[in-house]
């Protein structure tokens, strides 16, 4: 019995998930600011204190779009968000007027080698609501790391990937990977979600 209970407690901390079971598991997640996405996903939002993976065919295929909700009402809340090394200037107007407080935006500029040690250090720090990071040689371990690290300082963490790691394994308590549609536009199939199996719908962000 005592063996039970303890796989019962691995399971209840989201631990360990049972291949088999319909997931228990609270809908506690941060909301993402999209009602259609929160309701794909098991914990009914980003996962907290985790690692979010976004996979990308290529730059600017929405992925600000899909964050910046979360973001603005991060730092709306007095909550600081920090960007690694950016592959493009972050454009300011545009964070502005979707809502994201600039006095608590801070921009990491950090060469090459050393934005992964950046990334994750700013995960594990304790000071950050949110991390954004464009992990380029990221293998398993680093991963890894980045969610040990955003388990640590409480934090959500978003990787902005390549699609081609698709296929490599991953840490990350989520992962996102943007597809094209019929449209020519893009919809983002949950690839792999804590607490469940991913669900078979894709997502598709609405303009306004």
């Amino acid at each position: 019995m005592g063996a039970v209970v303890a796989l019962d407690t691995l399971l209840a901390a989201r631990t360990l998930w049972h291949a088999g079971r319909s997931a228990a598991i609270a809908a506690d997640g941060e909301p993402t600011g999209h009602a259609a996405l929160d309701a794909l996903l098991p914990q009914g939002g980003w996962p907290r204190r985790s690692l979010t993976e976004l996979l990308l065919p290529a730059d600017g295929v929405g992925e600000l779009a899909l964050l910046l909700p979360t973001l603005a009402r991060m730092t709306q809340a007095g909550s600081t968000v920090a960007v690694i090394a950016p592959p493009y200037i972050p454009y300011a107007p545009a964070w502005q007027a979707a809502g994201v407080d600039l006095s608590l935006l801070e921009i990491v500029d950090a060469a090459p080698r050393d934005a992964l040690w950046a990334f994750e250090q700013c995960l594990r720090s304790g000071a950050c609501a949110a991390v954004l990071g464009w992990p380029v040689q990221a293998d398993g371990p680093a991963l890894r790391r980045l969610q040990v690290a955003a388990d640590s300082g409480e934090c959500l963490g978003f990787a902005l990937r390549d699609r081609r790691h698709a296929a490599n394994p991953s840490a990350a308590a989520l992962r996102l990977e943007a597809v094209s549609d019929a449209q020519g536009g893009s919809t983002w199939q949950v690839r792999k979600c804590r607490g469940g199996p991913a669900p078979a719908q894709t997502f598709a962000l609405v303009a306004h």
